[in-house]
């Protein structure tokens, strides 16, 4: 079995949702005004502490994760889906830094744990 200890990943947050530019259109309404949904929120970056890991091998061969985008509002006030949520699983005792190896963000020591990375974009 393969060990390995330190890895650098890449992550990116979802980018919120277009709205939608729309307008009421009914029968015996003559002025409908707007009627465009929000679009949906992006998705967020997480990293959780599970049982059962002792290496980060798995970071290896796949460095680079993005969480999904907000789709589009729709018509009739409609807001579009949010993104999907990406969840980076690590073994306890895991350090997370940023990219100048020195600024530590956190330290997850209990099973369970959970930190969000990043933020998904607000929908427009």
């Amino acid at each position: 079995m393969k060990f390995l200890d330190q890895a650098k990943v890449f992550i990116k947050s979802g980018n919120g949702g277009n709205g939608a530019v729309a307008f009421r259109r009914e029968k015996y309404v003559e002025f409908g005004g707007p009627a465009g949904g929000n679009g949906g929120r992006g998705g967020d970056v997480w990293i959780e502490c599970v049982d059962g890991l002792n290496t980060l091998i798995d970071y290896r061969f796949m460095q680079h994760y993005k969480a999904g985008a907000g789709v589009g509002g729709m018509g009739k006030d409609r807001t579009g889906p949010n993104g999907d949520d990406i969840i980076l699983r690590v073994p306890v005792g895991t350090q997370v830094f940023e990219e100048d190896n020195e600024t530590l963000i956190a330290d997850l020591t209990q099973v369970g744990q959970k930190l969000q990375l990043l933020t998904g974009g607000n929908g427009g």
